[in-house]
């Protein structure tokens, strides 16, 4: 086999048709583009998200309030679940997660201080309310901010 005898592979190639060459080449006159109209001119190319003059869809939604691309969503535990459902002297998200009062490791913990803790315990979670953090030290525990 040589370069000279290379060739491509039958009905690989399609031929091209060359637009607006004549009448007779059968695509001259309107060059495929019809009679008329925006789509006719040249530039005369319409976006996609455009109606036809119709009110926009992103303008007929109604739109309210407003939505914070910044905010921490935390995973909340009281200190009433801590005391009825934990024996252990130490807290982390990893006994919380397997006690099943959080869902996912990766989210942050916040302790909330409602109810009342007896047991002393070594809480250790991202974040603590201040009635939380006064109720684990008044039960001799300690509260540790990861």
């Amino acid at each position: 086999m040589d370069l000279n005898t290379l060739r491509y592979a039958k009905g690989s190639r399609k031929k091209s048709r060359r637009i607006g060459r004549g009448l007779g080449s059968g695509r001259g006159g309107t060059a495929a583009r019809g009679h008329k109209g925006q789509k006719s001119r040249s530039g005369g190319s319409i976006p996609a998200w455009f109606e036809g003059g119709q009110m926009p869809l992103q303008r007929r939604v109604p739109k309210r309030g407003f939505r914070n691309i910044f905010r921490k969503e935390y995973q909340i535990v009281n200190v009433s679940e801590l005391e009825a459902r934990i024996d252990a002297k130490t807290v982390t998200p990893e006994t919380l997660l397997e006690a099943g009062l959080i869902r996912k490791k990766d989210v942050p913990v916040k302790i909330l201080g409602e109810g009342e803790l007896k047991k002393a315990m070594e809480i250790s979670a991202h974040k603590f309310s201040k009635s939380a953090l006064e109720k684990i030290e008044k039960a001799g525990g300690k509260a540790t901010q990861l």
